[in-house]
């Protein structure tokens, strides 16, 4: 491994003080509205690319890379699932979002339901940006810079990291959030390029040699399955089957996720997660909103050329490569000794053995920014659902300035315990990846039950939502217990995407029960809030005088169609 040069250190330095200044420099700060959701100005370009930038934390970085190290391509179906959930997601879920002018996605579910739904998924969402998204992406910043910067101490890695992305975030609230996260994704994608061709450059040709070389050492025995093995999972033969999406029964991400387990992930992710969401209530209007999302959908689908294939470059040329003397343990007390002991590591050594001095500097900043845009997401929107579900809902006399001074404290409170809990991430798994997409799978199915039945079930009520989200939230804690206990052994070995579709399956039926036996919802909530067939119809009528490139529909037909090409392509 190289060491960061004065150039380079004089790049991410510029860098991250150049971002801070320009973050306070577009503060909106004069109103609630201006402060948390950016005064609803933003346009779709704008939109899209906070979605994209937010989305592609430094987490999703290199846990993508460790991935494909292990040849487990398969992990791009979470990225082109995104471009079907988005779709779905602008059609049905934000014109309801939009035209209810709500800061919050629990504050829409009181809107659908009553109180009780939105002070219990408040509370949920809030714990989980904290304790899962929050820490996580200080987590990896917190690895990967401790390689970069040795002589630093980590937990002061940590700080300076989470002072950062704060140091905007509180100041200028979510359109400060939403401008520099623009400028990181710019640099993101051109880092991500730049690793890639310099990838392609050390083994020498182009796609068709990495697939030749990776057949070689297939067929010659030199990748490291242990793990796959120890797990029982499916182990590739040839590039081809390495490239493959669509996976056997017994892959980490088999077939059968793609109809069940991936979709209800995504689901909650991208339209229900207040953090992602939030970016689009920002939006200038439905229009806008729409478009951004069609392109945070299309921005996903280069991910497997600049993201995913690097992984797959640094099983060639790095497979073997000696990298004891960076001392790295994992939780057992062991160092690993090459890249198969610690396949994690993948993302920061490729930016070492590949990048020359200044470019390196670059896409270090572009991994900082990646860090910082997930953080500084989280940050607002944990902040956002503090004060607006509970601080003005408790106190509501107070103040539009006032709001937003409760929304600056609660961010400083947010990132002290963000930095208090990712000592204890570092006891749970040697996988981040998995860990996060696990205890999603976890928890988010009682939410989509939720949101799905709200908005296309008319008799759906507040009483058979919280009870859905209760019991989901028991079965949850119960499967993760289990998990790490060993409770119930038959339970612990399902897979845990077949795990989110049972819990999302018993959670549906409990709404469904719980709503036919009790009273039928007011008729303001069924009247405001549930998709009607007459709905679609006047929109139908609306797109028939406005030219293709405006019809959100016809793009997102091109985009469908641009999905396709690339499944069918690596099926």
């Amino acid at each position: 491994m190289g060491e960061l040069g004065i150039l380079d250190i004089t790049v991410i330095v510029v860098y991250l003080v150049g971002i801070i200044i320009y973050g306070i420099s577009k503060a909106k700060r004069s109103s609630s509205e201006d402060y948390f959701l950016g005064g609803r100005t933003m346009t779709w370009p704008i939109v899209g690319i906070a979605l994209f930038s937010a989305n592609i934390s430094s987490s999703t970085l290199v846990g993508l890379a460790s991935d494909a190290f292990q040849t487990d391509i398969s992990v791009y179906n979470y990225e082109w699932y995104a471009v079907v959930i988005l779709i779905f997601f602008s059609i049905f879920f934000l014109p309801f979002y939009l035209k209810s002018g709500v800061y919050t996605m629990p504050e829409f579910l009181e809107r659908r339901y009553d109180s009780r739904s939105r002070y219990y998924f408040s509370f949920i969402t809030v714990v989980g940006n904290v304790l899962v998204d929050t820490a996580a992406g200080l987590y990896v910043g917190k690895i990967v810079l401790t390689l970069l910067f040795p002589g630093l101490d980590p937990t002061l890695i940590l700080i300076i990291l989470a002072v950062a992305a704060a140091a905007y975030t509180i100041p200028g609230g979510l359109n400060s959030v939403i401008q520099t996260e623009v400028i990181q994704a710019v640099l993101l994608i051109i880092g991500s390029c730049l690793l890639t061709y310099f990838a392609f450059d050390k083994l020498g040709g182009g796609w068709g040699a990495m697939m030749d070389n990776l057949d070689t050492m297939l067929a010659n025995g030199e990748v490291n399955f242990d793990r796959k093995i120890e797990s029982g999972q499916y182990i590739p033969t040839n590039s081809d089957e390495v490239f493959s999406l669509v996976r056997p029964a017994n892959d980490k991400i088999p077939w059968w996720s793609l109809l069940t387990g991936i979709p209800l992930l995504g689901f909650y992710f991208w339209a229900n997660n207040q953090f992602m969401v939030q970016r689009v209530l920002g939006a200038k209007n439905l229009d806008h909103g729409r478009w951004g999302a069609l392109f945070a959908g299309l921005l996903k689908l280069p991910v497997i050329f600049i993201m995913v294939v690097p992984g797959v470059l640094g099983l060639l040329l790095f497979n073997d490569l000696d990298i004891s003397g960076l001392n790295y343990q994992l939780n057992d007390g062991s160092v690993c000794d090459d890249l198969s002991d610690c396949p994690n590591l993948t993302y920061p050594v490729l930016l070492f053995q590949l990048l020359p001095a200044g470019i390196l500097g670059l896409v270090v900043a572009g991994l900082m920014a990646a860090m910082m845009s997930s953080v500084s997401a989280t940050f607002n929107s944990a902040s956002t659902l503090v004060t607006m579900d509970f601080v003005r809902q408790l106190r509501p006399q107070m103040t539009s300035k006032q709001l937003v001074r409760v929304g600056q404290i609660t961010t400083v409170i947010l990132v002290v315990l963000a930095i208090l809990w990712v000592p204890f991430i570092e006891t749970v798994s040697d996988s981040l990846w998995e860990y996060l997409q696990t205890v999603i799978a976890y928890t988010s199915p009682p939410a989509v039950a939720t949101f799905l039945l709200g908005l296309f079930w008319k008799r759906a009520n507040g009483t058979g939502s919280i009870a859905s989200l209760l019991c989901g939230f028991i079965l949850a804690v119960f499967t993760i217990l289990s998990q790490v206990y060993g409770w119930v052994e038959p339970i612990n070995e399902i897979h845990f995407l077949a795990k989110a579709s049972i819990l999302f399956v018993i959670c549906m039926f409990i709404h469904i029960v719980v709503s036919l036996a009790t009273a039928t919802p007011p008729a303001d909530k069924v009247a405001e809030y549930t998709y009607k067939k007459s709905l679609f119809i006047e929109e139908t009528e609306e797109l028939k005088s406005i030219p293709w490139y405006h019809n959100y529909r016809k793009l997102a037909i091109i985009l469908l169609v641009l999905t396709t090409i690339i499944v069918v392509y690596f099926w």
